[in-house]
């Protein structure tokens, strides 16, 4: 279900969200937006989140460095840039716009991942109470935006959030636990997050980040890869 969506602003994007809708624009270059409101709805549950054993050790190599709302402004700019095999993608300049406004009112945050200095990968969503509504994500480097989501998701467990929002589920955020949910279940679930505090965590102790892999590394719901 869509909506056509007139002007954009901070305060219409905070409320449709604490409504259970998005928006989001037809490309990159159309000036059309409209508000989304699926049927079914993606989220990614924090407590079963699955690290494959790969990415672990990727983790744990430290070969890019992980930083959080270090340049929010780049990482939106990568997300809505094309990349091979996603030539268009739904970010046009007033969606861009108002999530730069929106992070500088301190509601949306970027996660970037970086190699020899370089932003390679990164995502950025929006937070309110204890849901985190992911936006979009990048990647120029195998497993940039792999790394980038196990960092927000320990970063969400240690700021006490309990619902993380993919709008959609895609084979990419499948294999860490992504699933579908009713409309109705969905609203529940974001009812009761944004009754409940939570803080985003730009710079968490490292030994608090590795507890936090460790354990989705060795729960019940680990994938093998």
């Amino acid at each position: 279900m869509s909506r056509r969506l007139p002007d954009l602003s901070p305060e219409l994007v905070l409320r449709a969200y604490r409504a259970g809708l998005f928006p989001m624009a037809e490309d990159r270059e159309s000036p059309v937006l409209h508000w989304l409101d699926p049927p079914r709805r993606g989220i990614l549950p924090l407590e079963g989140f699955h690290l494959p054993r790969r990415l672990y050790r990727t983790v744990r190599s430290g070969r890019m460095t992980v930083t959080a709302d270090t340049d929010f402004a780049a990482t939106v700019r990568q997300c809505a840039a094309p990349l091979p095999g996603r030539p268009q993608t739904w970010i046009n300049d007033q969606i861009e716009a108002v999530f730069i406004a929106l992070h500088r009112a301190g509601y949306a945050h970027s996660v970037e991942a970086w190699a020899d200095g370089v932003m390679v990968g990164g995502l950025y969503g929006v937070s309110l109470g204890a849901a985190f509504f992911g936006e979009s994500m990048f990647s120029t480097a195998r497993d940039a935006s792999k790394l980038a989501l196990a960092h927000l998701v320990a970063r969400l467990r240690l700021g006490g959030f309990i619902l993380l929002d993919t709008q959609f589920v895609t084979n990419h955020l499948a294999q860490f636990g992504a699933r579908e949910v009713p409309r109705a279940h969905y609203r529940a679930l974001l009812a009761t997050a944004l009754s409940r505090p939570a803080r985003f965590p730009p710079c968490p102790a490292a030994a608090d980040l590795l507890s936090e892999f460790s354990e989705m590394a060795l729960g019940e719901g680990i994938a093998r890869g």
